[in-house]
């Protein structure tokens, strides 16, 4: 139940915000997806390392990391934006977006699993 629930808030969450994102931004490059990938990653990394410092229950990690940020991030939608800018030859910002949606990501969870260890 509690996956389901947080499932159903992150994809709200997505949705929402994404939505918002893409409003704001225009089209030409998918900024929603990208934001929500990096964000996804810097609380995926804040939610494991207060896990593995025992700060979460696991009834809290399954909402949390499973459900709400399972329904929050969007990887197989960064997968076919990027194939989508290939399609349209449109290469440099396929190839940006990719990387850069990578290496953010990994930088965000890696600050966040940083910073979770100072206050757990």
């Amino acid at each position: 139940m509690l996956v389901m629930l947080g499932g159903a808030i992150g994809a709200g969450l997505r949705y929402g915000l994404g939505a918002w994102i893409q409003s704001v931004s225009g089209p030409g490059f998918p900024w929603s997806t990208f934001l929500i990938n990096v964000t996804g990653s810097f609380f995926i990394g804040l939610v494991i390392r207060l896990n593995l410092e025992g700060s979460l229950s696991p009834e809290a990690r399954l909402l949390l990391a499973v459900g709400i940020l399972g329904g929050y991030t969007t990887f197989s939608t960064f997968s076919y934006e990027t194939l989508t800018l290939v399609q349209q030859g449109e290469w440099l910002k396929a190839f940006s977006y990719a990387v850069g949606s990578v290496i953010l990501g990994f930088a965000a969870v890696l600050l966040a699993y940083r910073l979770a260890g100072r206050f757990a």
